[in-house]
């Protein structure tokens, strides 16, 4: 029950000293019991001294009172010579005790922590600030709790400053933002740097639960040395003073009543609040919070600087600190990354974290607690008076929406990364904050309360914080909504995939890549979930998406869901065009890895089923993807075939990109043959072609081969050049494999012109991690072998060349039968075995290739000489 606002007294009773006493009762976070039990006086006594019913209390009562209120110095003498009535009620020194409120680490408003078994948990003095020229307080001052460092706050506490120093236009301004996300440390930090902007004084409240009107209205009136609003007005004399009040959401009607009046009353008076959620008064401005800012996670390994920059890191990196010396080592830095991540960038989950690094390194952090990041709570001896773990906070505000809003969240939790206004839409498509209506309402209020964030300004920019994610999920499934909103979710995704796989082979093939890659989380998510409970759409999912992963470097994955999703009884039933897509889709993923002849077959199965069905473009796509198979599989002039078949087709539909891509196929069928003038005019018209139809990765492709047919020419300065630029045109669209055999090319062309120190450099590129991609060129990768054994065989080592030749023959992938026979030849030149000579012309024989001029001149020399 909320303790009685009498404010008559007996005229006995020393002025102020009612507000002082419940002033500093209140800073001690205690009750009129607590007061009375742990004074070892009684209840009434203190009920009446804060009634202002008492007489004048006896010194053994005053003393026993400010030894259990912890009263010291100057503010116990000013306690004791008010009790006496020999001063008025304006104390010298402002009450503080030890704590935050806005979450470990975060900083905050001092004083004590809620006390769920009282009404009133306390309203804390902050500061006071002011001069005897500025206010009539009377040189009244305090100084502000301890300075917290703030990482990445610049702009927010920037704006409010301007906001909260300008001309008067927010009677208060609102901080919001989920439990722990650091909003009272940003208050205290604007009061402090605007504390000579306000002669009247800066002070503030710490909100209790149970508090009424009258609680608030007293308390911020006791905090500027008064007893009640009218005799702050008084005080104040028209000077601008400004209040904090800080977790506004233990009484929200209690605050808003307040401070409704309290700013009508002063209009010279701001407040700044913080909470969970705004006050709700008219004119307020709500200013919300977000986490601080994570690393990127493009898939590759953190950069250093970068993360050093990276405010969530920081601020990781401080906290660790406080508990152990050395800073995160090299190998720490992508779980520092990552965990940083996990944590949403949220300064309470940052500080509980790090706190156990004092036993445990950065690896072992994110494999014992990434997954469970919920779980969080502070250490049995942390500062927190009241433990409580990072989802109790998250449920605090989930508790703080209505059962729709929350609905909406538990369905919005399906998306693992960001997300659209149009992709909510769907996905609240029947919802009542979706059908026939407007869902930026309940964006709007998601981000008011701290659970959603907006980063950027493209169309992908919302994020539930991942731990508000993870909660939200789990009351998913407690809801028994967990199958209905993931098939939905996959739904929503097919439908973004069909419209994104056309530009997958045309102008738009970046624009239609980044759009993917935005939403990788969500489409792996989607896949895999929709292999259970839904595998038609998961297939149609893979399906289509073959082409993203291939690029992407998700290959094995692909293969493995495609594989796992044709072999599932459920889909037998699918639609023929559909298994046809994913049986072409499975054999153009088989080719980063040279091709698996069983792919053969299903796609020989699919060419037929396009064929039946009459749709040209799926005809097309699989000759192509059975050609290179069949290149793969020795089968040359059923692969010319099928390369001749599709040419003629896309010029009878007069299909350009079609052309482009069939004449590049029997590109290879002239250099097998040894006619590179032939297969450098083909190449010319590949280029014409897909420039026509806007086509740069062909483009690019096409660069490449030209770089490679200048080569086997003995060209090496123009391999060079057009090899670089297809290298250079390959990263930026994404394509590694290709990317990786054009830079091979560069490498050879420039061992051969004997620039070995360039060529190593190329080498050692080669054997190093594509950046963003899982792969990593291997000492046994083909070319990688073939390079090694030309740079050697160039520099009159002919035991090493002959080691490395040797790796190189036995290394074959996709059209790999050249670099096959050229292994060959220098093995033979290498060692001067004739067996070697047997075994070329076996290779030559099977693959169809002619050796070239030089070649042969070589073989020539050899075996005259011997």
């Amino acid at each position: 029950m909320a303790p009685d606002h009498d404010r008559s007294r007996s005229s006995g009773a020393p002025a102020g000293l009612p507000a002082l006493v419940r002033g500093h009762r209140l800073a001690a976070g205690l009750t009129q019991a607590e007061l009375a039990a742990r004074a070892g006086v009684g209840v009434r006594t203190v009920r009446d001294l804060e009634r202002g019913r008492s007489s004048r209390p006896q010194r053994t009562t005053v003393d026993l009172l400010a030894d259990a209120l912890g009263l010291t110095g100057a503010t116990r003498r000013t306690f004791l010579a008010t009790a006496r009535g020999r001063l008025p009620a304006a104390p010298t020194d402002v009450p503080t005790t030890g704590g935050t409120t806005g979450g470990p680490g975060a900083g905050g408003i001092a004083g004590p922590a809620a006390d769920p078994a009282g009404p009133v948990s306390g309203m804390v003095p902050v500061a006071r600030s002011g001069t005897d020229e500025a206010t009539p307080l009377g040189g009244l001052s305090a100084d502000l709790p301890p300075p917290v460092e703030l990482v990445g706050r610049d702009h927010d506490r920037a704006e409010l400053c301007r906001l909260l120093a300008g001309k008067r236009t927010y009677p208060v301004v609102s901080l919001v933002g989920l439990a722990g996300v650091g909003k009272s440390a940003l208050a205290l930090a604007v009061t402090r740097q605007l504390a000579d902007r306000y002669p009247g004084g800066i002070a503030g409240v710490l909100v209790g639960e149970g508090s009424d009107v009258d609680c608030v209205l007293s308390a911020a009136a006791a905090v500027f040395g008064a007893t009640g609003p009218a005799e702050l007005a008084t005080r104040l004399g028209g000077a601008p003073a400004l209040l904090l009040v800080d977790a506004v959401e233990r009484a929200p009607d209690a605050v808003a009543g307040a401070l409704d009046r309290l700013t009508r009353l002063l209009p010279e008076l701001r407040v700044l609040a913080t909470g969970r959620h705004p006050v709700g008064l008219p004119g307020e401005r709500v200013w919300p919070v977000p986490p601080l800012d994570v690393p990127t996670d493009d898939g590759s390994d953190p950069e250093p600087d970068a993360l050093a920059r990276c405010p969530a890191v920081r601020l990781f990196v401080a906290r660790l600190a406080q508990v152990r010396r050395e800073p995160p080592a090299p190998e720490e830095l992508p779980a520092l990354a990552a965990l940083v991540r996990r944590l949403g960038g949220l300064p309470l989950a940052i500080e509980l974290m790090a706190a156990r690094g004092r036993i445990l390194d950065l690896n072992e952090l994110l494999d014992r607690y990434g997954h469970r990041v919920l779980d969080l709570a502070p250490p049995p001896n942390h500062r927190e008076a009241v433990a409580v773990t990072l989802r109790d906070a998250v449920a605090t505000s989930y508790r703080l929406l209505d059962p729709a809003e929350q609905a909406a969240l538990r369905r919005l939790a399906a998306f693992r990364n960001r997300w659209s206004v149009g992709l909510a839409e769907d996905m609240l498509a029947d919802h009542p904050a979706g059908s026939g209506g407007d869902p930026v309402q309940l964006l709007d209020r998601l981000l008011e309360l701290g659970l959603l964030s907006v980063q950027g300004t493209g169309q992908l920019r919302f994020r539930l914080l991942d731990a508000v994610r993870d909660f939200a999920a789990e009351q998913l499934v407690a809801a028994g909504e967990e199958t209905t909103v993931r098939r939905r979710h996959a739904e929503i995704l097919l439908r973004l995939v069909a419209r994104a796989e056309p530009e997958l082979t045309g102008p738009g093939l970046v624009r239609a890549l980044y759009r993917l890659d935005e939403l990788t989380s969500d489409i792996l998510a989607a896949i895999t979930h929709a292999q259970g409970d839904d595998p038609h759409t998961a297939l149609r999912l893979a399906a289509g998406l073959s082409r993203w992963l291939r690029l992407r470097g998700r290959d094995v994955a692909g293969r493995q869901w495609l594989r796992r999703l044709l072999d599932d009884p459920r889909t037998a039933d699918a639609g023929p065009a559909v298994r046809a897509a994913a049986s072409v889709g499975l054999g153009r993923l088989s080719l980063v890895h040279g091709g698996d002849p069983m792919e053969i077959e299903p796609v020989r199965h699919a060419l037929a089923t396009f064929q039946r069905l009459g749709d040209v473009a799926g005809e097309l796509d699989a000759r192509g993807v059975l050609g290179t198979l069949l290149i793969c599989a020795g089968a040359h002039e059923e692969a010319r075939e099928q390369a001749a078949a599709a040419l003629a087709m896309a010029r009878r539909h007069d299909r350009v990109r079609d052309m482009a891509i069939a004449q590049r196929g029997l590109t290879w069928q002239d250099v097998r043959s040894g006619d590179l003038s032939a297969a450098r005019r083909r190449l010319a018209s590949v280029d014409r072609l897909a420039g026509q139809c806007g086509e740069p990765r062909i483009r690019a492709l096409a660069r490449a081969d030209l770089a490679e047919v200048a080569r086997l020419e003995g060209r090496y300065a123009d391999a060079v050049e057009h090899g670089r630029a297809a290298v250079a045109a390959l990263a930026e669209l994404g394509d590694p494999g290709h990317r990786r055999r054009a830079l091979g090319t560069v490498g050879l062309a420039l061992a051969q012109a004997g620039r070995f120190d360039e060529a190593g450099a190329v080498l050692v590129e080669l054997r190093a991690t594509v950046p963003g991609q899982r792969e990593v060129v291997r000492a046994e990768d083909g070319r990688c072998a073939l390079l090694e054994a030309t740079v050697a065989l160039h520099r009159g080592n002919r035991e090493l060349a002959a080691e490395w030749f040797a790796v190189a023959a036995a290394t074959r992938a996709g059209r790999g039968w050249r670099d096959v026979v050229e292994s060959l030849v220098g093995l033979a030149a290498s060692t001067g075995d004739p067996a070697m000579l047997d075994r070329l012309d076996g290779v030559c024989r099977e693959s169809g290739i002619r050796l070239l001029p030089q070649e042969e001149a070589l073989l020539y020399a050899l075996t005259a000489g011997r």
